[in-house]
């Protein structure tokens, strides 16, 4: 099957985006990736998918994978996710408190690199080790 959603920008663009692009765009593909996941693995309801979607894509949840997986990241990756926790964001979602936002904002952050640079494999081995 030829990709649907092929990033154009080549790796000395991405590095130049601002981070907190990575972490939109890297939302959106973690959440893609927990919905699929969902559907593939249960037989649950389409209400019962959001509940449990939800569980793993709040900002507490994704802070807390963040802290399980940062040892196993490499070099480059540690340092997409400093970059992005420490851009400043004026943004605070009520049911976060500033530090879980940060640390979710940076995952994304690694998420979104990962996927603009068109690293696949590597997306993909970082995504299984949130499991």
């Amino acid at each position: 099957m030829d990709e649907i959603f092929v990033p154009i920008k080549d790796k000395q663009d991405v590095k130049l985006m601002n981070p907190l692009v990575w972490a939109y765009i890297g939302d959106c593909i973690y959440e893609l990736y927990i919905r699929t996941s969902l559907v593939n693995t249960t037989k649950l309801k389409v209400h019962e998918l959001h509940i449990k979607a939800s569980s793993y894509v709040k900002a507490s949840a994704q802070a807390q994978t963040l802290k399980k997986i940062e040892e196993d990241l490499k070099d480059e990756e540690k340092d997409i996710v400093r970059r992005t926790r420490n851009t400043e964001n004026h943004h605070l979602p009520k049911n976060a408190n500033h530090t879980d936002y940060m640390y979710a904002t940076a995952f994304e952050g690694l998420i979104g690199y990962l996927y603009l640079t068109k690293n696949y494999t590597r997306l993909k081995e970082v995504l299984e080790m949130c499991n």
